[in-house]
């Protein structure tokens, strides 16, 4: 029942979980292997693919001239701040759109049309409107974080059961105590789902984000390594975003999971 505390995770469970884990580390443990061999064989040239052991040395030198943990940080903080910005609106319009149809007539449209926009496309105007900053980069990331969340929260809120609304209404339930007692916990599991996507969203849009002028971050270095034809960092560069991406997917998915056995 909702509001119950779930029990812990049973033996059985966590075993299946390690499994999977295992399971899932096998394609790129492949990748990997396939990388190496395809470098050792002289496929292709070590600028065109320099080997696993060249990114990694990449990587060390990078740490010890103390430059790739803050492109790290400063690039999960522009996600970070962007998602939650982006996530927050994209909360709000689809709780507007999703639950009142004046509202989702008058604004469904032009966000529908806004939302096809390619994010590089708002660079010239973030540029002019709030110049080369952080607000430029955090603005671009939350645009990329609102258009999932809004568009998964309008859906599940207008396909809440109407049953659970009327007897929402029937306890007395009105408005903001009503969306909060019956329909957001009814549309969970598709708030969730935009907001893993607008994660992943927001991972997409910060390299464009960090192509503002920017002098930190792993979009940066991305377009440093590429100016310079240092193809190591770029393959570096493309794994951190892999992982940290990943690894905040696996975040928002504890819980999901979480939230799903709280209100689900």
């Amino acid at each position: 029942m909702p509001g119950t505390i779930p029990p812990p995770p049973s033996e059985g469970a966590r075993r299946r979980g390690a499994r999977r884990a295992a399971l899932g580390a096998v394609l790129p443990l492949l990748l990997l292997l396939a990388w190496e061999l395809v470098t050792r064989a002289g496929v292709f040239s070590p600028v065109q693919l320099p080997g696993p052991a060249a990114v990694v040395r990449a990587g060390v030198d990078l740490v010890t001239r103390g430059l790739l943990l803050p492109y790290v940080g400063i690039s999960v903080q522009r996600v970070l701040v962007g998602f939650a910005v982006g996530a927050a609106l994209g909360l709000a319009v689809g709780a507007l759109v999703g639950l009142s149809r004046p509202a989702d007539v008058l604004l469904g449209p032009t966000i529908g049309g806004v939302r096809a926009v390619p994010s590089l496309a708002w660079v010239p105007l973030l540029i002019l409107w709030q110049g080369i900053g952080e607000d430029s980069k955090t603005t671009l990331i939350a645009i990329g974080a609102f258009f999932p969340v809004y568009t998964t929260a309008a859906s599940a809120l207008r396909h809440v059961d109407r049953q659970l609304v009327e007897a929402g209404r029937a306890f007395g339930l009105r408005g903001l105590r009503l969306l909060g007692a019956v329909q957001l916990p009814a549309a969970v599991p598709g708030v969730l789902a935009g907001l893993r996507l607008a994660l992943a969203q927001g991972w997409l849009f910060l390299v464009a984000a960090e192509l503002i002028a920017s002098s930190m971050g792993l979009g940066f270095l991305l377009q440093d390594s590429q100016n310079n034809g240092r193809t190591d960092r770029i393959l570096l560069a493309i794994i951190l975003l892999a992982v940290l991406g990943k690894l905040s997917d696996a975040v928002i998915g504890l819980f999901e999971r979480w939230a799903l056995r709280r209100w689900a």
